[in-house]
């Protein structure tokens, strides 16, 4: 699975790196949503994990980017420490498959990942 993870904490990209990557994905990071555009428009990803707050261009003007280039639906995981209800709220739902809360909880974060991973053949089995 190639996942790109986009954040503007060192700490949570090191996290979720590691945890997938030990896990056999092949991991990209971006540091910001500008970035994570220019990688998500040069390279395909299975799936998308992006932060909600970030400088340059924050995760909502992201998905809204993403969404008006995309010819297929790659699944995305919005990560916020605004909580997720309020979140939900602010963005359109089919702008993303699932809001999380950070601090990330590693075993429902893996167990949403296998949830996509099963309702999506491109995925490969984790």
């Amino acid at each position: 699975m190639n996942i790109l993870v986009v954040d503007d904490k060192a700490s949570i990209i090191e996290h979720l790196d590691g945890l997938l990557t030990k896990r056999g994905c092949r991991v990209t990071t971006a540091s910001n949503g500008l970035d994570g555009y220019e990688k998500y428009q040069n390279a395909s990803f299975d799936l998308l994990v992006i932060d909600h707050l970030m400088p340059l261009m924050n995760g909502i003007q992201l998905l809204k980017n993403i969404k008006q280039h995309e010819n297929t639906h790659t699944p995305i995981i919005f990560m916020t420490t605004q909580g997720k209800d309020s979140v939900a709220e602010l963005i359109e739902q089919q702008l993303c498959d699932f809001v999380i809360d950070k601090p990330i909880d590693e075993q429902n974060f893996l167990s949403l990942i296998e949830q996509l991973n099963k309702q999506n053949t491109r995925f490969a089995s984790l």
